[in-house]
Order: structure tokens, then C-alpha cells, then sequence
């Protein structure tokens, strides 16, 4: 029987616990989000005269945003340790970024971990899949200029062209520095089986713990933010020749970020949300290739981010044997690093989410209430307006003064008025 309560208090504390957690951050949305686009809403006068101050402060919320998420996750004890090279170093340099993909704790984790590396969330842009358009971060994301991709061979070659054009109207006038995609186009689960047979017909790795990344959209990314040389492969200074100091310089930097869960158990956005998992670490594995080793040409390409994800498999694979990522070449021992986030950072993000909801809520309930009075007042006047131009109508008609001489002989009926005169 102890056995027995034991489970059903921990079961209700779980149950009590998610309950109080959904509640806290369905609020926190109405709160952060609509207060986000207001804000830029106000400020779209500063847009049109300083558009580089407006994406600057569009970023800090942004950031903020995510910093909210971050916190989710960070409250219910999920944090991040993280391997491999430092990328803080080259935060302030543009970089494209390929993650393997497991679930959507994915996202939630890459926010989490990108919080310290300077300006990198403030200045980033996402490449995820159109279905998170429509989920409550969705506008957030089409203010940003997140790009949203259609999954599928009927969508393939179109969603390169939107992609194409995307980043040559919103990376560079936005100021973005960091672009970060999911190279295999969906969750481990979900395209394990299709990754391992065609790997198997094409004579191609055979993958267990990721798929085969897909070509497309990471080949339109090196070509048009990393212009090609006559060799194959990207300069170094990532500008076309002749290009200003002035004028941004192109990727430097591909980031390839390996993220492991325990056990092989990846962790979902409802985790994050509900927090009914136990506190759990998530590893996250840094690697650095500058943008001159990398090549544009389709095959050789494709050789290359494929021995990117067999690297991945024997990291992951190493990762899930010991607990800990292998060593770099040439080293004994790998090295990890716990991230941090500061709670009082987190603590006055959400407060100051907390009261702009609040002043928001306010203004539009005071502009809800003049505009509705202003309409009450147009309409009474024009019913009063309309009811005395029908009665002076009618008191100059024969039946109106007929009426109107009945109602004196009613009124008064001797004949006289009140003060005594003939009638």
C-alpha cells in the first residue's frame, strides 16, 4: 500500500507541476508576444528613417524572447554541457550553422545554448519547416525573417528559388549574421528508414543515430552569401573582389553542432513545456570549418556534408557508449564546459514581459473606450439630428397642427394659458 501512495503523490506533484507550468507560460505568450509586435508596430516610423536602429532593437527583443523559452527548460532543470571548439571567438563573424535533428527540443536547446555567445540570437536567422509558422512563436519568427521551408520533391525546386530570394532580401538589410538549418529536412524518426534505403541503393554511408543531409538549401546558402572562387571553393573574405571594408565581408564560418541526448532520448518541446522529465543534460558538440576549406560544386559538396554526418554517427555513437564525446585529434582528454545563463537576466527579461503586457493592456483598453464612445456619441447625434428635423417636419403639417391644437385644449382647458392669456 506505501508503495502504492508513493507513486500516486509523485504522479499528482508531476500532474500539479505541469498544470502550473502550462498556465504560467500560456500567459507568458499572451504577454510577450503581442507586447513584441506592438512594439515594433509603434516603431515603424523609426524603420523607415533608421532601419538599422529598428532591426537593433528588433534583435534585443528577440533575443529576449528566446531567452524566455530558454528559461522553460533552465526552471525545470534541463541544461546544457558543451563540447569541442569554442565558438565564442568567431560570434561576431557570419557563419552558417548545420544541426542534426532529432525533435523539437532541438530549437529549444540551440536556444538555450546560443544565449551567451554574444550577438549571435540577436543577429541570427532560422531555416525550420513551415509547419512552425503556424504555432504561437510563428509571427515572431515572419517579423524576424526566419525562413520557413516546405518539405517534399513537389516543393523542392521552388523552395530553393523563395529561399534564394529570401536571403538576398532580408540577410544583409537585417543585418543577420549566423544562418541556422537542419540539413537532413526532418526528425531522426521520421526519416531514418528513407536516409538508410536510399543510402543502401547509392552505395552511400549507412547512418543509425542521424540521416543524410540534403543538398539544397545549404548549397543556395554557400552561393549566395559565400561567393565562389575559380577553384571550387569560398574566399576567405567572403565579399566579391573590389568589395569595401564597409560592406559585410560573407561567411567565414561553418558551425557543425552535434546534440546528444542520455540514453538516446531526445527531448520534445512538450518536455520543455510541462517539465515532467527529470532534470537532464543535454550535450551539445561544437566543430569549426572555415568557409575557404569548404566547396560550392555540387558533388564535391555533397562529399563534404556527407563526411560531416558520418563524423556525427561515430560522435554520437561514441557519445551514447560513454557519456562523453571523444577527444579532439591529437588530444587525450575532451573537455567540457557547462553552460550558464544568469536568473537575475532571466528574472528581469520576464518581468519587464510581464509589465509591457500590462501598459499594453491598458492603452488598448483606453483606445477601445475612446473609440467606442466616439461612435456612441456620432451615432446619438445623428438619431437626435434626424428625430428633430422629423417632429418640425411633421408640427408644420395640417395634422401636426391639428395635433398639436388638440393637445393645448387638453392642456388647458378653459381656453386660457397658465398665466391667465386667451388661447
Amino acid at each position: 500500500m506505501a508503495p502504492f501512495l508513493e507513486e500516486a503523490h509523485r504522479l499528482g506533484w508531476i500532474l500539479l507541476k505541469a498544470l502550473l507550468r502550462f498556465t504560467f507560460m500560456f500567459i507568458n505568450n499572451c504577454v510577450a508576444i503581442p507586447s513584441y509586435c506592438l512594439y515594433l508596430l509603434v516603431l515603424q516610423p523609426l524603420r523607415i528613417m533608421d532601419s538599422q536602429t529598428f532591426w537593433y532593437i528588433e534583435g534585443v527583443m528577440y533575443r529576449w524572447l528566446l531567452a524566455m523559452v530558454a528559461s522553460w527548460g533552465w526552471c525545470a532543470g534541463y541544461t546544457v554541457t558543451e563540447w569541442g571548439d569554442d565558438v565564442r571567438p568567431i560570434s561576431e563573424d557570419e557563419a552558417m550553422v548545420i544541426v542534426n535533428h532529432q525533435a523539437t527540443g532541438d530549437v529549444c536547446t540551440l536556444m538555450m545554448c546560443l544565449q551567451d555567445k554574444g550577438t549571435v540570437v540577436r543577429k541570427m536567422m532560422w531555416l525550420m519547416d513551415h509547419v512552425f509558422k503556424y504555432t504561437n512563436f510563428g509571427v515572431v519568427s515572419l517579423i524576424h525573417g526566419d525562413f520557413f521551408i516546405r518539405q517534399g520533391k513537389a516543393h523542392r525546386d521552388k523552395q530553393l528559388i523563395y529561399l534564394k530570394a529570401h536571403l538576398d532580401k532580408y540577410y544583409y538589410s537585417r543585418d543577420r549574421k549566423w544562418i541556422v538549418l537542419f540539413p537532413e529536412g526532418g526528425f531522426l524518426r521520421k526519416r531514418r528508414e528513407t536516409s538508410q534505403s536510399f543510402a543502401k541503393k547509392n552505395d552511400l554511408p549507412y547512418l543509425t543515430h542521424v540521416t543524410l543531409p540534403r543538398l539544397g538549401a545549404t548549397q543556395v546558402i554557400l552561393k549566395n552569401l559565400g561567393p565562389q572562387q575559380e577553384n571550387g571553393t569560398l574566399g576567405t573574405d567572403g565579399g566579391p573582389p573590389g568589395q569595401s571594408a564597409a560592406k559585410p565581408k560573407g561567411l567565414q564560418w561553418v558551425v557543425d553542432v552535434t546534440i546528444a541526448y542520455p540514453n538516446a532520448k531526445p527531448m520534445d518541446i512538450q518536455t520543455w513545456i510541462f517539465g515532467y522529465r527529470p532534470p537532464t543534460v543535454t550535450h551539445v558538440h561544437y566543430r569549426t570549418y572555415a568557409i575557404k576549406d569548404v566547396p560550392v560544386e555540387t558533388e564535391a559538396l555533397a562529399d563534404w556534408l556527407y563526411q560531416r554526418f558520418v563524423e556525427k554517427e561515430e560522435l554520437l555513437a561514441h557519445f551514447y557508449q560513454t557519456g562523453a564525446f571523444p577527444p579532439p585529434k591529437g588530444q587525450k582528454e575532451a573537455v567540457s564546459r557547462e553552460m550558464t545563463l544568469n536568473p537575475v537576466w532571466l528574472c528581469a527579461v520576464q518581468s519587464f514581459a510581464f509589465v509591457s503586457g500590462y501598459m499594453w493592456y491598458n492603452i488598448l483598453q483606453h483606445i477601445y473606450c475612446w473609440f467606442f464612445s466616439v461612435l456612441w456619441k456620432e451615432d446619438c447625434g445623428k438619431h437626435s439630428r434626424h428625430a428633430g428635423k422629423r417632429s418640425g417636419t411633421f408640427f408644420r403639417s395640417k395634422r401636426g397642427r391639428s395635433a398639436w391644437a388638440a393637445l393645448c385644449r387638453h392642456r388647458f382647458p378653459l381656453g386660457k394659458d397658465e398665466g391667465g392669456g386667451q388661447f
